[in-house]
């Protein structure tokens, strides 16, 4: 009989992970594993896969693996869970959490059924990028991200053309592609297209993307709110340094899986 998983299902405004401690029982395949667990017929269901493991630069560290096996960079609305698993298990309110795209700093700001965490993104950059598409703009914000600016969420298909923009000879390693209105001058509306994921709730980095991109623009001012599918995120940037981004953290279930059962029909 294989060893079972413990795992835990948390989401950040919808965004929905299973999150393995490796620091306790480390996956032998966590690709496989993340494909097999985040499919939504056959395993848990999720968005991706969020690996805690131990780090010697940092109180612990964060690997984010897409259903596809892919991995990306940092994720905002994971290390958000991260983030509140390790305080629920006594590891601290303020944590430095490793991550592809550098040490990440999260605070709890609050607790509760939803718990409210606080995290230094890191300083945004806009991209310089020929992509002849009107009002896009390309932010690197430790992952890439093409914001598409228009009047209304629904004028792109944003499935067909996250699925195109997979194969631009501008991203080789794919991008995550955001439709974003501007409702005010503290509120945009957004939607997420993620590589290795495709059509999401919400999207922490890419959150943090449109915000840059519209201060950049001179069209909306910090803090803003941003309404994704699944919920609001609040992002601040100064328009130089840092971005930070404030939002929720909900812990759904803990249960112990056979991996060996996992995507069999």
């Amino acid at each position: 009989m294989s060893a079972r998983v413990a795992v835990s299902k948390l989401h950040g405004a919808r965004n929905d992970f299973v999150l393995v401690d490796g620091r306790v029982a480390p996956l032998e395949d966590p690709i496989a594993f993340a494909r097999a667990v985040c499919d939504r017929h056959t395993g848990v269901g999720a968005d991706g896969l969020l690996l805690v493991g131990p780090s010697e630069r940092a109180d612990l560290s964060m690997r984010v693996i897409n259903p596809d096996g892919s991995e990306a960079e940092m994720c905002g609305n994971g290390v958000r869970c991260v983030a509140r698993y390790a305080d629920e298990r006594g590891d601290g309110a303020a944590l430095e959490i490793e991550t592809l795209a550098g040490i990440i700093h999260t605070d709890v700001v609050a607790r509760g059924p939803v718990y409210r965490v606080r995290v230094n993104m890191g300083t945004p950059r806009i991209v310089a990028t020929e992509l002849g598409i009107a009002d896009a703009v390309v932010v690197d914000t430790g992952n890439p991200h093409l914001v598409l600016f228009r009047a209304a969420l629904d004028d792109v298909d944003l499935r067909m053309l996250g699925e195109r923009m997979q194969q631009s000879a501008h991203f080789p390693h794919g991008v995550n592609v955001h439709v974003a209105v501007v409702q005010d001058e503290r509120t945009l509306r957004v939607r997420h297209f993620e590589r290795g994921a495709g059509l999401t709730m919400a999207c922490g980095t890419g959150a943090v993307a449109c915000t840059v991109a519209a201060i950049a623009r001179g069209a909306v001012r910090a803090p803003v709110e941003v309404h994704v599918p699944g919920g609001e995120l609040t992002i601040a940037w100064d328009g130089a340094g840092d971005a930070y981004m404030t939002g929720p953290a909900v812990h759904v279930f803990d249960i112990a899986l056979d991996p060996c059962a996992l995507g069999e029909s």
